[in-house]
């Protein structure tokens, strides 16, 4: 069982470790409509995975509660929610980085704050994966090891292309491929640490599990509608990161519910 989890834990940072590889691959910075498309495709495949792999089984979870059942999980979605809040204050996010001038001065800075700006998305990201595997292992949150390794998956799909927009850019910016892929793989590199940690502080409070559910649903919600959907939806013809986000809620959606 160990050796299931700490597998599953590494799987989402596999995931971007390829897509960072991308650098090696192609020769330009990713074309606006091509990130505007995986931009959505990763938000379909977090909501459907917040949705359900963390707060339908939490809401399970809290089936004795009977007409209250939804508590834990609204208790836990906000926490969430305001935990990122917090995180966003402390981080600059994605559209301040993007929006900041170009100068001698300022792109070492934009640098820097892209990789924190990713690296913020991947906390809660590693956190859902651990809660999971946290539930797996406590034998009595009802998730299966094909639930959990669903959830790992998905993320890891959409970490691929989280990778590639990380590394790319840097590229174009003047870093040498090796730099870029290095400074896309870190952003990664939280997901099995804070997954690892939420899996070894959960052991402790299975009773939560519920709220550990739907923090990591909140969490991850909250950067899907902060940062992936305006991404997706800027300039024109903003109904390609649409469709993508169908095609990632869907694929995400059919994964859990086949493994699960």
């Amino acid at each position: 069982m160990i050796r299931t989890v700490i597998m599953g834990l590494l799987i989402p940072f596999l995931g971007t470790a390829l897509g960072s590889f991308c650098v090696f691959l192609l020769k330009n910075e990713i074309k606006e409509g091509i990130q505007r498309a995986l931009t959505g495709f990763a938000a379909g495949v977090m909501i459907a995975a917040s949705i359900w792999s963390l707060i339908v089984p939490a809401i399970d979870q809290s089936a004795d509660m009977e007409r209250f059942a939804f508590l834990p999980a609204f208790i836990g979605f906000w926490l969430g929610v305001l935990f990122l809040l917090i995180l966003d204050h402390i981080i600059p996010h994605l559209h301040f980085v993007e929006n900041q001038t170009e100068g001698p001065k300022s792109k070492f800075t934009r640098t820097v704050m892209l990789v924190l700006a990713v690296t913020l998305h991947n906390i809660p990201e590693g956190m859902a994966v651990g809660v999971v595997y946290a539930g797996f292992m406590s034998g009595s949150a009802k998730i299966t090891a094909g639930a959990a390794l669903a959830l790992a998956l998905g993320i890891a799909i959409q970490n691929f292309p989280e990778g590639a927009i990380i590394s790319m850019p840097l590229y174009a910016e003047g870093k040498s491929k090796v730099k870029s892929f290095f400074l896309g793989v870190l952003s990664g590199a939280v997901e099995p640490v804070f997954g690892a940690l939420t899996v070894i502080l959960a052991s402790f409070v299975v009773p939560f599990m519920p709220y550990l559910l739907s923090f990591a649903a909140g969490a991850m919600l909250y950067v899907v509608v902060e940062e992936l959907i305006p991404e997706m939806s800027k300039g024109e013809h903003s109904h390609v990161g649409v469709i993508f986000f169908a095609v990632g809620f869907s694929l995400m959606m059919a994964l859990d519910v086949a493994l699960g």
